[in-house]
């Protein structure tokens, strides 16, 4: 016996309506879940979860989906709009703003910052910060981070600094393999067109920004802004003379920091020194 579809509600979010238009399609095109699960790069399960809103939209199924469908870039633009809503609202506008900077600046102290993580990483933090987590849940999370660092593929892409404290990179997340296809990812970030990575070693000492990460924004029409996150806490810096403050307590980091060449010396060293 087949069994029921459940009912949709493509007006109760973007989310929602990705949805209600990928079965509308699919059905149109009179395919199964499972048919369509041979001509995109998704499970049958989460392609039905996705049409009900349940799992979030992976960010290379849009693509397949306008192809397999010929919608012309509907997926993708429903896509755009979905992807926020996973978000808690108050780093839409943070979101919102990365998607306008020219030039994105990062301290990290403590761990590597998500525009950089890997999916493992990234998993294994959600994981440990809520255990009770199930495994549809984290992957959601896992998702949504992935998601959020599409605009760095963008054309034009924003040019990337960042500063990490050696400890992001002493402490084995998820474990020796996992932490070692994060340095790897980073190795190949350190001096590119489009991204610097230093790393502030420990010897360098106690500074301004110990303590947190740090964003720095420079929109398309000029603009700066800070943005300063704590264990569960962010906050948007817009007011001009702390701004400036951040971004020359930045600048002084980098000139302590290690150069590109020592960081990607110093990222295989520890990758070395990680036990099998």
């Amino acid at each position: 016996m087949t069994a029921r579809q459940r009912e949709l509600t493509p007006d109760r979010s973007a989310r929602h309506l990705f949805g209600g238009e990928l079965r509308r399609h699919r059905e149109r095109a009179g395919m199964s879940l499972a048919r369509l699960a041979e001509v995109v790069p998704s499970s049958r399960s989460h392609l039905a979860r996705i049409e009900v809103a349940e799992y979030m939209i992976p960010p290379e199924l849009p693509a397949h989906l306008d192809a397999a469908f010929g919608t012309d870039g509907l997926f993708g633009k429903l896509y755009a709009l979905a992807r926020r809503e996973v978000h808690p609202d108050k780093y839409r506008r943070r979101m919102d703003l990365e998607t306008r900077a020219r030039t994105i600046a990062c301290y990290a102290g403590q761990l590597v910052p998500g525009l950089l993580q890997t999916e493992d990483y990234a998993r294994a933090l959600f994981r440990v910060s809520n255990p009770k987590a199930t495994m549809d849940e984290i992957e959601e999370k896992v998702a949504a981070r992935m998601s959020r660092q599409a605009f760095l593929r963008a054309t034009p892409s924003p040019h990337l600094s960042v500063i990490l404290d050696e400890a992001s990179l002493r402490r084995p997340v998820g474990g020796a393999d996992v932490m070692r296809a994060q340095l790897t990812r980073l190795t190949g970030l350190v001096d590119t067109p489009d991204s610097v990575i230093q790393v502030l070693p420990y010897e360098h000492g106690e500074h301004p920004l110990m303590g947190g990460t740090l964003d720095l924004l420079r929109l398309d029409d000029g603009t700066e802004v800070a943005y300063e996150e704590s264990i569960d806490t962010g906050q948007l810096l817009e007011d001009t003379e702390t701004v400036i403050a951040r971004f020359r307590a930045y600048d002084l980091l980098r000139a302590y920091a290690l150069s590109p060449t020592q960081t990607a010396a110093f990222i295989r060293s520890v990758m070395e020194e990680l036990t099998p």
